[in-house]
């Protein structure tokens, strides 16, 4: 538990400079509806990250919902700013997790790979995202 929070602190402070960087605009109208998108194969991201006690924690849906508060979803964009290198979508752990091994992703994710290579449409959209699309 304790390591669990060091590893949020740590990220927390990395992630500060970042989040200065990252449009929140576009996360809100072009990223976080990504995922609450249920992709063939796969459950929705929400449904496993929703109040979870991991890096990629999402504000969990309020009851009857389907769309983040504005309140969720600032807290989202904060929390998902620190899972990216600004600039950089290929050292971000938020599009390395999802992707297929055979793709450049890394070797293990629980929710399967939600993107089979990095021409997936909806990786695109992430991958501009942290390069800094307005």
């Amino acid at each position: 538990m304790i390591c669990a929070r060091m590893t949020m602190a740590v990220m927390a402070l990395a992630g500060i400079a970042g989040a200065q960087e990252l449009s929140y605009e576009v996360y809100k109208a072009k990223v976080e509806p990504i995922f609450l998108k249920k992709r063939e194969g796969h459950a929705r991201c929400v449904s496993c990250h929703a109040g979870a006690n991991n890096a990629f924690g999402l504000q969990a849906l309020t009851p009857g919902s389907k769309v983040w508060t504005e309140e969720q979803t600032r807290k989202n964009f904060q929390t998902v700013s620190y899972l990216v290198t600004p600039g950089k979508p290929e050292e971000s752990t938020l599009l390395k997790h999802p992707l297929a091994p055979e793709g450049g992703g890394d070797i293990f994710h629980g929710g399967g790979r939600q993107f089979p290579t990095k021409n997936d449409p909806e990786f695109k959209v992430i991958a501009d995202w942290i390069r800094g699309a307005k």
